[in-house]
C-alpha cells in the first residue's frame, strides 16, 4: 500500500516544483538568490536530458548525411535535399500533431486522470499512423516534385531515390515522438535519453555498415535512418509495457477495445491544440510570479547557450565542413555560411523561449499570427529577393530566416505588454460602469 502511495507521488510531481514559500504573490523571496538558483538547478535537471534526447535524435539525420557526403557531391546533395524535403514534408507536420499530446495529456496528468493519458497516446498513434499514408505517397514522388519545382535533375533524382528508401521511417517518427511526448508530460525524461543514446550508437554501425561496405551508397544511409527509429520506438515500447506506468495509466493492448467513432473524437482537439505544448504548470495554480521567475531563468539559460554555441560555430566554422565532404570547394562555402547559422541560432533560442511562454499563457492564436506573419511576409520574400534576385545565395535564405526569427523575437516580447495594456483598460472601463450597463457590456464583452 505505502509503494502504491509512492509511485502516484511520483507520477503527480509537477515539471517546476514551486517551494511552498514562494507561492505567496507577494512574498519577496522571489527575489532572493536562493530561489533563483534553485530554479535554474530544477530545470536544469529536467531540460538537460530532454536536450540530449532532441540533440541525439536530430544526430540520427545529421550523421547519415555525413556518412554520405563522403561518396561525392552528387551523392551528398541530393541526400541533403532529401533530408530537408522530409523535414518540411513529414517530420515537422508530425511532430506538430503530437505536440497536441503536450496540452491532451498535460490536463489528463494535472487532473489526476491517469488512465486518459494512455489512452490519449493510442488515439495520437493512430491519427499519426493515417497522416503517414498520404505523407509517404508524397516522399515517393520526391523527385518528380523536385524536378517540377525547377531543381536540378540529377540532383532531384538522387534526393527521390533517398527518400524513396526513408519511406518507412514516417510511421516510426509519428509513433515515436507520441511515445516521448506521453513521457515527457510525466516528468519522465531519463528513459528517454537512454534509448536515444542507444539508439545513436547503433545507428553510427549501421551507417559505417550499410553506407560504406555493403554497396548500398545513400540509399543505405536511408535505411539505417529507418531502422534507427524503429529501434528507439521498440525500446521505448519496451519500457512503457514493463514498467508500472502500464497498469496505472490504462495501456493494456489486449483489453481495450477503441473504436473509430472513440478514436476520431480527438482529431478536433488535436488540429485545435497545434501548437499548444507547453503545460500552465505555474499559470494554473494561480502564482503568476513563479511562472515569471521560470521564464526569467530559461531566458537566461537560452542566451547563455546561443552566445557559447554562436562561438563554438565560429572558432570550428573552417574545419566543420569536412565532416560533409573532402571538397575544398564544400569546406569554404560551409565556414562562410557559419556566422549567420551562429546568429540564427541565437535568435532561435529566443524565440522558442518566448513562443513556450505565449503558450503557456493561453495565447495561441496570437502565437500563430505572429508566426505566420514574421516567416510568410517577412522571411520569405526577404530569402527571396536575397537568394533569387540579388544572387547571394544560399547566404540569402538564411539572412531570410535571419529576419523573421528577428521579427518574430520582437513581436513574442511586445505582445505580453499590449496584452496586459488591453486588459487593464477594460477591467478600468468595467470598473466604471453603472450597474445598469454591466450587463449588456459584459456579454458583448464575452461575444468580442
Amino acid at each position: 500500500m505505502e509503494k502504491a502511495q509512492e509511485n502516484e507521488s511520483s507520477l503527480s510531481t509537477p515539471l517546476i516544483q514551486i517551494p511552498e514559500k514562494i507561492t505567496d504573490e507577494k512574498d519577496s523571496i522571489f527575489d532572493g538568490k536562493e530561489v533563483i538558483l534553485e530554479e535554474f538547478r530544477k530545470q536544469l535537471w529536467l531540460a538537460g536530458p530532454m536536450v540530449s534526447v532532441s540533440l541525439l535524435q536530430f544526430c540520427l539525420q545529421l550523421i547519415s548525411v555525413m556518412f554520405v557526403g563522403h561518396l561525392g557531391e552528387l551523392a551528398l546533395s541530393g541526400a541533403s535535399m532529401a533530408t530537408s524535403f522530409a523535414s518540411v514534408t513529414g517530420f515537422s507536420l508530425l511532430m506538430g500533431m503530437a505536440s497536441a499530446l503536450d496540452t491532451l495529456c498535460g490536463q489528463s496528468y494535472g487532473a489526476k486522470q491517469y488512465h486518459m493519458l494512455g489512452i490519449q497516446m493510442q488515439r495520437a498513434m493512430f491519427v499519426l499512423l493515417l497522416v503517414g499514408i498520404p505523407l509517404a505517397i508524397i516522399w515517393a514522388n520526391t523527385g518528380t516534385i523536385l524536378t517540377a519545382l525547377g531543381q536540378d535533375p540529377d540532383i532531384s533524382r538522387e534526393a527521390g531515390l533517398y527518400a524513396r528508401f526513408m519511406i518507412p521511417s514516417i510511421f516510426a517518427y509519428g509513433l515515436l515522438q507520441c511515445q516521448v511526448k506521453f513521457l515527457q508530460t510525466q516528468n519522465i525524461v531519463f528513459p528517454m535519453m537512454i534509448s536515444s543514446g542507444i539508439t545513436t550508437l547503433l545507428h553510427l554501425f549501421l551507417c559505417w555498415t550499410l553506407v560504406l561496405k555493403s554497396g548500398l551508397g545513400s540509399r543505405g544511409a536511408a535505411v539505417a535512418n529507418c531502422i534507427s527509429y524503429w529501434i528507439n520506438v521498440f525500446l521505448l515500447f519496451l519500457y512503457i509495457k514493463f514498467s508500472l506506468l502500464a497498469r496505472k495509466l490504462g495501456l493494456d493492448f489486449r483489453k481495450k477495445p477503441y473504436t473509430m467513432s472513440l478514436i476520431l473524437s480527438d482529431l478536433p482537439s488535436l488540429q485545435q491544440s497545434w501548437s499548444a505544448h507547453e503545460s500552465r504548470m505555474n499559470w494554473g495554480p494561480g502564482v503568476p510570479r513563479a511562472a515569471r521567475l521560470a521564464v526569467g531563468v530559461v531566458l537566461f539559460m537560452a542566451i547563455s547557450e546561443g552566445i557559447l554555441v554562436g562561438m563554438v560555430l565560429l572558432l570550428i566554422r573552417n574545419i566543420w565542413g569536412y565532416a560533409y565532404s573532402n571538397e575544398i570547394e564544400v569546406v569554404t562555402y560551409v565556414a562562410t555560411m557559419m556566422p549567420i547559422l551562429a546568429a540564427s541560432n541565437f535568435m532561435d533560442g529566443l524565440q522558442c523561449v518566448l513562443s513556450g511562454t505565449v503558450r503557456g499563457c493561453g495565447w495561441q492564436k496570437i502565437g500563430a499570427f505572429i508566426n505566420l506573419g514574421s516567416y510568410y511576409l517577412v522571411g520569405i520574400p526577404v530569402a527571396i529577393l536575397l537568394a533569387f534576385v540579388l544572387h547571394i545565395g544560399g547566404k540569402g535564405l538564411w539572412l531570410g530566416i535571419l529576419c523573421a526569427l528577428s521579427v518574430q523575437v520582437v513581436c513574442l516580447l511586445s505582445s505580453p505588454y499590449a496584452l496586459i495594456g488591453k486588459t487593464r483598460q477594460r477591467r478600468s472601463k468595467r470598473e466604471s460602469m453603472t450597474p445598469q450597463f454591466l450587463w449588456r457590456y459584459y456579454h458583448e464583452d464575452v461575444m468580442l
